[in-house]
């Protein structure tokens, strides 16, 4: 029996972009804090947090205008730390577009083509491409004063992709659009990454916007990542309280749910609303609850209500009870909390 010759291992696929051990310290502060983060190619990432978390300051470092104090930036392979920003193989959609109103639209997406001198036959065709790709080749010489927010929004985007970036950086692309509008351009832009297969990471303050596009998300408190996971597993697992909180929404209790009623302990309880039922009798593990406020959510009804052990906030499908009747609330689902780390979960 001849044996079997042994296996090459397989090189570490090559990141689209990997930072570590980025640091930054601006006004005697420090904004950035070791903070170490790598996306693979064709993934969509979003760095998520409140303002001054420092996700702005990272995606300026990484766009090639922040030098960082200490650590590498890598892209494609490709150590960009010292680069600058005409020198890196990345494009930047800025939060106010940054379209010269003087210029047609194919004027201000053939910018940067124009000052590398790209010839007039390659400009046109690659300019043109670009605009059929956000679907504003009829909008070719309006000017932006002339289109809306969002299609302003599409030639921002245009003009990086008119680049062929290995990365593309989104700076709060959507802020400026009234929500309806949000909804239509976030889906526009996941088609358009998912349809090129662009690395691309996005700065976002919004939830909803980072759940909806993201294959992963970056949640940053204070210079750092919280976590760093799916949508579904910051969710249904956040690692801290802090991203517990930050994501959706949770009832936060003093002490441990045992068996669906909270007990006194140094740890902490998060209860996610959907996790709390409401029903017209206190019956099994439900504990008597009063409906202190109804509040309409659209196709459902959030429901706060006052048990003899906490206030929870929970969600209610169907014809609402009113402010003031009793009844039963029982906790299905929690998560406990030591010193803000998730320890454990509970049934």
């Amino acid at each position: 029996m001849t044996e079997a010759a042994p296996q090459s291992e397989t090189p570490t696929e090559v990141a689209g972009l990997e930072i570590r051990g980025l640091n930054k310290i601006l006004g005697g502060r420090t904004i950035i804090d070791d903070l170490d983060l790598r996306v693979e190619k064709g993934e969509l990432v979003s760095l998520l947090g409140p303002s001054g978390c420092g996700k702005t300051t990272t995606l300026r470092m990484v766009a090639g205008f922040l030098a960082p104090d200490n650590g590498t930036i890598t892209v494609d392979g490709r150590d960009v730390t010292r680069l600058g920003a005409e020198k890196r193989p990345s494009a930047m959609v800025f939060q106010n577009y940054a379209l010269w109103p003087h210029m047609t639209v194919f004027k201000n997406v053939a910018f940067p083509l124009k000052i590398r001198r790209t010839s007039p036959a390659e400009l046109t065709e690659r300019t043109e491409a670009a605009l059929e790709l956000v679907n504003l080749l009829h909008h070719r010489d309006s000017r932006p004063g002339q289109i809306s927010g969002g299609e302003q929004q599409r030639v921002a985007l245009a003009r990086a992709l008119v680049q062929e970036p290995k990365l593309l950086l989104l700076d709060e692309p959507l802020s400026n659009l009234d929500a309806k509008l949000r909804v239509k351009v976030r889906e526009d832009i996941r088609e358009i990454q998912q349809r090129l297969g662009i690395t691309t990471l996005i700065v976002t303050h919004d939830q909803d916007e980072a759940m909806s596009v993201s294959d992963r998300i970056a949640v940053m408190n204070d210079g750092r990542i919280e976590q760093y996971s799916t949508p579904e597993q910051l969710y249904g697992r956040p690692q801290t309280m802090f991203v517990a909180s930050f994501i959706g929404s949770m009832n936060k209790l003093a002490g441990t749910v045992v068996d669906g009623r909270l007990q006194d302990s140094e740890e902490i309880s998060g209860v996610r609303p959907e996790h709390v039922v409401f029903s017209a009798t206190a019956e099994g593990d439900a504990l008597p609850a009063v409906v202190e406020r109804v509040i309409p959510r659209g196709h459902f009804f959030e429901l706060v209500l006052a048990r003899e052990d906490a206030t929870l906030h929970g969600y209610f499908t169907g014809r609402p009870p009113a402010v003031g009747d009793r009844g039963g609330a029982r906790i299905t689902e929690s998560l406990t909390f030591r010193d803000g780390v998730l320890v454990e979960e509970g049934r």
